[in-house]
């Protein structure tokens, strides 16, 4: 199918700032199953953008905005083209071996009941591991609630299970602290989902990719319950959130700042999925 994304981030300023700095990881890659028809980055302010990969191989675009400065909007948009590949993540850009992804992060660290819950999935699938993941996909979607506002950005993935609620970060954080529990390489996704009840989102999405020898690698949407597929667009990875956050940055003055976000994501007639290679335009 293709995919039309809007990805807004708006501060505004209590005080004008006189200058600001944000990192972008807002530009998805082609790869197999997805393929990037057109996209562009514009900044409200007089800014300079200068485009590098990060150490995960995710495309970084900083920007640079001179002030006086009341509000920042930076704006991602594009089309991409999507195919159900069956969960199979294949064609991207592997910079690292995948045993780097079973180093645990502060925002991943298990606690005595989530490895047991992990453990308990690969003692129930005779060991497993495949097996194993696709039973935490399906108890974790039961056993948590999606509740936004129960949790903040630097909740643990305990912490999260241990309330049973959360958004898709929490449950990307959850799946991947269990996953290396027993052994399985996992990577955080940030991207995007086609819901089918609203078009309108106040985020972007959250995924896992789990590595399983002889297969690759696996896209598992606990939030959702599912593997991924052609609803999904793959933007940004790392070992937790906090190497693949769409947005961060700073600022000079400003005073107190209010951050909002819109996220729009509709599907769009297609001929057929394009073949070639991906642009990315950044409009400076």
């Amino acid at each position: 199918m293709r995919l039309t994304i809007r990805h807004e981030t708006r501060y505004v300023y209590g005080e004008p700032a006189s200058s600001a700095i944000q990192s972008l990881r807002l530009t998805p890659r082609s790869h197999d199953g997805q393929f990037v028809r057109n996209w562009r980055i514009e900044v409200s302010a007089d800014a300079r953008l200068e485009r590098r990969n990060d150490g995960y191989g995710n495309i970084v675009h900083t920007v640079f905005a001179e002030g006086p400065l009341s509000e920042l909007l930076i704006v991602a948009e594009g089309d991409v083209d999507t195919e159900d590949t069956n969960g199979i993540v294949a064609g991207t850009s592997e910079r690292h071996p995948p045993g780097l992804y079973l180093r645990t992060t502060p925002a991943t660290e298990l606690t005595t009941e989530l490895a047991a819950f992990a453990h308990g999935s690969l003692i129930r699938q005779g060991g497993d591991r495949l097996a194993a993941l696709h039973d935490m996909l399906t108890s974790l979607h039961g056993m948590m609630s999606f509740e936004p506002g129960s949790t903040c950005t630097s909740t643990k993935a305990g912490e999260a299970f241990a309330r049973r609620a959360g958004v898709c970060q929490d449950f990307a954080h959850v799946f991947a602290a269990a996953c290396r529990r027993i052994g399985v390489p996992a990577r955080y996704v940030a991207g995007h989902y086609l819901r089918t009840d609203t078009y309108k989102q106040d985020a972007g999405h959250a995924w896992v990719e789990a590595y399983i020898e002889g297969t690759g690698w696996i896209g598992f949407d606990p939030a959702n319950g599912i593997c991924v597929c052609d609803r999904h667009v793959r933007v940004s990875i790392g070992c937790d959130t906090f190497g693949a956050a769409p947005v961060r940055g700073t600022r000079t003055g400003g005073g107190e700042e209010t951050l909002l976000v819109a996220v729009k994501v509709t599907e769009r007639p297609s001929a057929g999925a394009g073949r070639g290679i991906a642009r990315a335009v950044a409009v400076q």
